[in-house]
């Protein structure tokens, strides 16, 4: 294992800016009780009249696999927020495996619009980011003005795939491995990180630097992977907020035909849940969208967000 016993990311980390609703571009540290995120943010220029977009990201990434969409938004008018969520933030990164649910997170999310001073923001996730974003709209949708789920099913149909249907077993197989204490941190980071640096293919080197100095600090990949611990069988455990299973937030999917981790079954189901709004996109790519379909993607979210103002139709 190589692992960065001096912490180069953290301290980095601790010499960030300040957010403030003035500050411009860059990367900042926002604060919020005894946590910090970490967070890529644009468009911060005082016009306040700029609507807000907040960007989750997955497994095993930070806010870097964002910055191909960040300019684009930007440039189209927007004030946009990406941080490093939940155990992936230096300063955000609790010891206890209950910090770690989905409500949890979920918390974080609309801790981080009241901070940056957006009531109503449009969410954008992929993967665990995309199950954390699901978890809000179906907390409180009011302050949602559009959601962009990629790859992640909403979370009912998904469960319900996890229970029923013996190919999305198989796809995700990789849970209880995940869930085991200290083996999966082994494999992940054994011969210098090269399993990760394999899943990485073809994304930025920018990108992939960014990823292997996070997670080479202890107790890093612990929390990125305390996530998976901290779920339970469905795609719907700790999600204690959940005022109904019912979308009406205009709704956009993006999915890869040959994402491995999420079969068909899922992605059918979620069209019982789609009560406003709901455009479903498949595409002939895989997990990793913004590698295999970076163009389509951008116009597609930039598409769909630009349909919707701060006149919410959520009910």
């Amino acid at each position: 294992m190589s692992m960065d016993s001096d912490f180069s990311h953290t301290n980095a980390t601790k010499d960030l800016p300040k957010f403030s609703p003035t500050i411009g571009n860059g990367i900042v540290n926002i604060s919020i009780g005894d946590m910090t995120f970490r967070a890529r943010i644009a468009g911060f220029n005082g016009d306040f009249s700029k609507k807000v977009v907040i960007l989750l990201h997955g497994f095993p990434v930070t806010s870097a696999m964002w910055v191909d969409l960040i300019r684009p938004l930007e440039a189209a008018g927007y004030r946009v927020v990406a941080f490093d969520q939940r155990g992936y933030s230096p300063d955000a990164r609790p010891v206890t495996l209950e910090s770690y649910t989905v409500s949890k997170l979920t918390k974080d999310v609309f801790a981080v619009a009241d901070t940056i001073g957006a009531e109503e923001f449009h969410l954008i996730g992929h993967d665990w980011g995309a199950a954390v974003g699901w978890s809000a709209v179906l907390t409180d949708p009011s302050r949602i003005t559009s959601w962009t789920a990629l790859s992640i099913a909403h979370p009912a149909a998904f469960g319900a795939a996890l229970l029923d249907d013996p190919d999305q077993q198989a796809r995700s197989s990789y849970f209880a491995f995940f869930q085991t204490p200290w083996l999966p941190e082994t494999f992940f980071s054994f011969n210098n990180f090269s399993v990760l640096k394999t899943l990485y293919e073809g994304m930025s080197e920018e990108k992939k630097k960014e990823y292997i100095d996070v997670f080479s600090e202890p107790e890093a990949l612990t929390s990125a992977l305390n996530w998976y611990r901290a779920m339970g069988d469905t795609g719907l455990s700790n999600q204690d907020s959940v005022v109904s299973l019912e979308v009406k937030t205009p709704t956009l999917f993006l999915w890869g035909n040959q994402d491995g981790a999420v079969g068909r079954v899922a992605i059918d189901a979620m069209a019982e849940f789609m009560k406003g709004p709901y455009t479903n996109i498949e595409l002939e790519a895989g997990h990793w969208l913004f590698v295999d379909k970076p163009e389509r993607i951008i116009s597609e979210i930039l598409l769909h967000i630009d349909q919707y103002d701060l006149d919410l139709t959520v009910d």
